[in-house]
């Protein structure tokens, strides 16, 4: 029982951690206030969580394997089907989920708080399931002539960033990844920021364009 409440209480703090995030972003976020609206002291939610900066982890941890499961769900069901395909599957899926929870995505995304450690091992490692999927993506991917190699220094960075990722992937392949979701992420921030309503753009007719464009 004794578990089984410490679970709970978690869940209540990360649900309500959540709602700050949505109405003031990672800088609204204050545990006092999540004790205040649970009826305890501040202190005593420092026993579930040691500090501001472990709750923003456990979301941020959270966030990350929430997308990644969204993006392996589509990879997996078109896992049979051309690789264009679940390009396109996966491209879609990653753009649902940022609309569907923007304080979640600019939580992985947008700027870390100062101080904050937005490079710890547990971070980078939780980061890593989306970039994989993607990574299997862009190697089956047909490319006419194969992909121009990338410069040796730009290349040797990313033969050793796709190794961490446990992927021998080639570093034109690996460039490539990276360079769409950077095409991909510049899409989706736009659009969560409200940029293209005012210019009448759809933002999934430009991802479309920005995959027939790879």
């Amino acid at each position: 029982m004794r578990d089984r409440f410490r679970a709970q209480v978690r869940d209540d703090v990360k649900r309500l951690a959540l709602g700050q995030l949505a109405e003031a972003g990672p800088q609204g976020l204050s545990i006092n206030a999540i004790a205040k609206e649970l009826g305890v002291s501040g202190p005593a939610l420092y026993r579930y969580f040691a500090s501001r900066d472990a709750l923003l982890t456990e979301l941020i941890v959270d966030a990350y394997d929430d997308l990644a499961d969204a993006l392996i769900e589509v990879a997996d069901a078109g896992a049979e089907g051309p690789a264009p395909e679940r390009l396109h599957a996966f491209a879609h899926a990653y753009r649902r989920w940022a609309v569907d929870q923007p304080h979640r995505y600019r939580l992985l995304f947008g700027p870390p708080l100062p101080g904050y450690d937005a490079h710890a091992e547990r971070l980078v490692d939780a980061a890593k399931r989306s970039m994989t999927t993607l990574l299997d993506i862009m190697r089956d991917m047909p490319e006419d002539g194969g992909p121009a190699p990338p410069p040796p220094a730009l290349a040797g960075q990313m033969r050793e960033w796709s190794h961490r990722h446990g992927i021998d992937a080639d570093p034109a392949v690996a460039l490539r990844a990276v360079a769409l979701w950077a095409r991909l992420h510049g899409v989706v921030s736009l659009e969560i920021a409200g940029n293209f309503e005012s210019m009448g753009l759809a933002a999934e007719q430009l991802i479309e364009h920005e995959l027939s464009d790879r």
